[in-house]
C-alpha cells in the first residue's frame, strides 16, 4: 500500500520510550500508615478497551515535560501539586521501573513507559484531597505486613500455600522461609518487596493474572490485599521497604510528626511504619541515648492521666552523627508466633 505522495508504503509508527513519574507519598494519621492514591479516570473514559471507572486506584503519576521540567524531582513535585494542591517536603528518588509490559498501553501496541519512582513523606492534613485523590491505609494492600496486633490471620493461608508451592524445590523453600520468617529465620520487616514478589511469582497476587490478560483465570486470593493499577503495588512495596530501612540510619520519622510531640506519639509512628510492636521503655531509652530528641519543658494537654512531656527533634544530631537514626530498632518485635 502506497501513500498518496508516491513515496512508497507508509511505515508503521514505532513505539517510543516515554518517561513518567510515580510518587509514593506516605503519612501516618491516627497511628495508621497511609498512602496517597489517585483515580486513573483522568486518563480517559476508555483506556485501551478498559473502563477506567473499574480500574484499581493508582499512585500519583505525571509525565515529564521536556521543555519546562528542569529536573525529574521538580516534575514530580509539580505533578503532585497539580493533583493534590499541596507541596511536598521530604522527597528522595526511589527506583526506576521499566519492566516490559508494565503498562497496558504498551501491551496494546503503545509506547513503552519508563517510570521514575519517588518516595515522599508528608502529613496528611498538609495535602488537600483533590477531586480524584484519596488517602488509603497501606496495609489494605499488604495485610501480611502488619504485626502490631499479633500474627496476621492471613499468614496461616500464606504459609500453607507457599510451602505447597515450594514442595520439591529446596531453593524455593529457603526463599519462603527467609522472606516470611518461617522456622528459625525470623521476620525481617524490611523485606516488603521480596515478600510481594514471591507471592507474585507463586501466582497468588491478582496483578500476576492481570499482567497476562487472564483475569478470569485468577483464583480467589483469600484476602491477599487489594490490587493497584499497573505495577503500582510493587512500587508501593518498594517505598514501604525503603522507609522501614531508612528509619535505621536517618531521622526521617520526624517528617511525619508535628514540631512538638510526646514520646508515645513518636513510638506509634515508628510502629505504624514498621508494622511491629515496640517495647516502650527500651524504645525511649534508645531514642534519648541517641540524642534524637530534646524536651521542651512543656506538657501535652490533659488526656485523663498525668500530662506527658512534649519533645522536639534535636537538629544538632545531624552535625554530630553521620547516621542519626533508630539503629536496628531494638525492642521492636513481632507479636504472636
Amino acid at each position: 500500500m502506497s501513500d498518496r505522495s508516491g513515496e512508497g508504503p507508509t511505515e508503521p509508527r514505532k513505539p517510543e520510550l516515554v518517561v513518567g513519574l510515580n510518587a509514593v507519598i506516605l503519612a501516618v494519621t491516627a497511628h495508621q500508615p497511609r498512602v496517597l492514591t489517585v483515580s486513573v479516570q483522568e486518563l480517559g473514559e476508555e483506556f485501551f478497551g478498559m473502563d477506567t471507572l473499574h480500574l484499581p486506584r493508582a499512585l500519583p503519576f505525571g509525565s515529564l515535560d521536556e521543555k519546562n521540567d528542569r529536573t525529574l524531582e521538580l516534575c514530580m513535585r509539580r505533578s503532585v501539586l497539580e493533583k493534590t494542591r499541596g507541596e511536598l517536603g521530604y522527597v528522595e528518588q526511589l527506583y526506576t521501573f521499566a519492566d516490559q509490559g508494565r503498562d497496558p498501553r504498551e501491551r496494546a501496541g503503545g509506547n513503552r513507559v519508563l517510570s521514575v519512582g519517588y518516595l515522599a513523606l508528608a502529613r496528611e492534613q498538609d495535602l488537600a484531597q483533590a477531586e480524584n485523590s484519596s488517602w488509603q491505609h497501606c496495609y489494605r494492600y499488604f495485610p501480611w505486613e502488619d504485626w502490631r496486633a499479633g500474627r496476621p490471620r492471613i499468614m496461616d493461608d500464606i504459609e500453607a500455600t507457599l510451602l505447597d508451592w515450594s514442595h520439591g524445590s529446596a531453593e524455593r523453600r529457603e526463599r519462603v522461609e527467609i522472606c516470611f520468617g518461617l522456622g528459625n529465620a525470623g521476620w525481617d520487616a524490611y523485606q516488603v518487596l521480596e515478600r510481594y514478589e514471591l507471592l507474585y511469582e507463586a501466582r497468588l497476587i491478582s496483578e500476576y493474572w492481570t499482567d497476562r490478560g487472564r483475569d478470569d483465570d485468577m483464583p480467589s486470593d483469600g484476602g491477599l490485599g487489594e490490587s493497584m493499577a499497573f505495577d503500582h503495588r510493587r512500587i508501593l512495596a518498594t517505598g514501604l521497604g525503603r522507609i522501614r530501612g531508612k528509619l535505621r540510619y536517618r531521622p526521617v520519622v520526624f517528617e511525619l510528626l508535628p514540631p512538638t510531640f510526646t514520646l508515645l506519639e513518636l513510638q506509634r509512628v515508628v510502629e505504624a511504619l514498621t508494622g511491629l510492636q515496640v517495647h516502650k521503655q527500651n524504645f525511649r531509652r534508645q531514642v534519648e541515648r541517641a540524642g534524637l530528641v530534646e524536651g521542651t519543658g512543656r506538657r501535652a494537654g490533659k488526656t485523663g492521666g498525668r500530662p506527658a512531656e512534649l519533645f522536639r527533634f534535636r537538629r544538632a544530631v545531624l552535625r554530630e552523627r553521620r547516621a542519626p537514626g533508630m539503629a536496628t530498632l531494638q525492642g521492636a518485635r513481632r507479636s504472636g508466633n
